[in-house]
């Protein structure tokens, strides 16, 4: 039997599958390297949790090309950019997600890419990425807000193209992964929660599902439910946090780029935006890996403590105690765990070798 699969679709990503809802012409060149359709996981431990019937979903992102979300709007942004004849250097300030998947697809893209990060202030896992990608690396005295500033002035100019998500085609990227729940559950879940740092991520997911509801392919809209860090939570206290600190590197942000629209969002769905602290992520991160088999990275592991948070609480902004029967709702975690593996390996005991003999191994098992 012969595949009836063009070469032009196979890898094509979001955007060889969401191609009328992103703003890409019919012959674009699509830079993509097979992002999105990551699964929509039933989490049967979670649904226990609230109760009420309720079935909750992980829509576990770390499964992306370079294991984050970044993916989704970084192939739309930098196919953009090589529509318009580019020969910029694509230029972001990172808090280690967006760099990995710049520099990913700049080398796809076969064009440079140049970094600006917070130095010591990125994770392992993420800094190795870029470095392997052929990134030129940057790092400066000061944290991501300085960063993103020094980006935007560098991107006034024409030798960069800036993808951090203040650039549109990111947003209209993320906003995929809406589409996918949709296109899985049938319709659109009651209620979406999300960690919280630069707040591209429920900016883009609340405009495709508004999007895929004006064009009629679900019939609801859910309420969007983000969480900050407590120490880097400048939409829940309202002001810019200057030294944001928190566990959670992707999500040690003071001043969100995408914060009037993340506002937005949480007002027009009737939804909130509340914190957590990084013990309740942390203690959130080792639960899903342990319970549900999902490792993520510890600011993918802030929707989860917000669901326990909302599970667990009579008086959190919102509360899931008097939730509606049946009611289907979704976390995003964001990164995968290996992105950012240092806590986990600082909580790791020494692995001593014992002899090699059966009876050996079982006493050590019975440890």
């Amino acid at each position: 039997m012969h595949s009836t699969t063009t070469k032009s679709q196979r890898g094509g990503g979001v955007i060889e599958r969401y191609r009328e809802f992103l703003p890409v012409s019919p012959a674009m060149t699509i830079i993509s390297l097979g992002e999105g359709n990551t699964p929509l996981i039933y989490s049967p431990r979670l649904s226990e949790r609230v109760g009420h019937g309720c079935e909750v979903f992980v829509k576990n992102e770390g499964v992306n090309p370079t294991g984050s979300f970044k993916d989704r709007g970084m192939t739309v942004a930098v196919s953009k950019a090589m529509e318009r004849g580019t020969t910029a250097a694509l230029i972001c300030a990172s808090t280690g997600n967006t760099s990995a998947s710049a520099a990913a697809y700049a080398a796809r893209a076969g064009i440079s890419c140049v970094v600006i990060l917070p130095a010591g202030k990125i994770a392992t896992g993420k800094l190795l990425q870029a470095f392997a990608y052929g990134a030129k690396i940057v790092a400066i005295d000061g944290n991501f807000d300085d960063a993103l500033r020094i980006v935007r002035e560098l991107g006034e100019t024409s030798d960069f193209t800036i993808v951090n998500s203040i650039n549109p085609d990111r947003i209209a990227g993320q906003k995929t992964a809406s589409f996918e729940i949709v296109d899985e559950l049938g319709d659109a879940p009651d209620f979406h929660l999300l960690p919280v740092g630069n707040a591209g991520n429920i900016t883009a997911y609340w405009g495709g599902y508004r999007e895929y509801l004006a064009h009629e392919r679900s019939t609801k809209l859910p309420a969007m439910i983000g969480f900050q860090a407590i120490g880097a939570a400048p939409i829940f206290y309202n002001r810019i946090i200057e030294k944001p600190e928190t566990i959670a590197s992707a999500i040690r942000i003071g001043n969100p780029a995408s914060w009037q629209q993340a506002g937005a969002a949480i007002v027009e769905s009737r939804g909130a935006i509340n914190v957590i602290s990084d013990e309740d992520i942390l203690a959130a991160q080792k639960w899903l890996a342990q319970q549900e088999g999902i490792f993520v990275e510890p600011a993918s592991a802030a929707s989860i403590a917000g669901f326990f948070k909302c599970s667990d609480s009579v008086d959190a902004a919102y509360s899931f105690r008097k939730i509606r029967e049946a009611s289907r709702i979704v976390c995003t975690v964001t990164g995968h765990g290996l992105k950012d593996p240092d806590v986990i390996i600082g909580q790791m005991r020494e692995l001593k070798p014992i002899a090699a003999t059966v009876a050996d191994v079982r006493r050590a098992i019975e440890l």
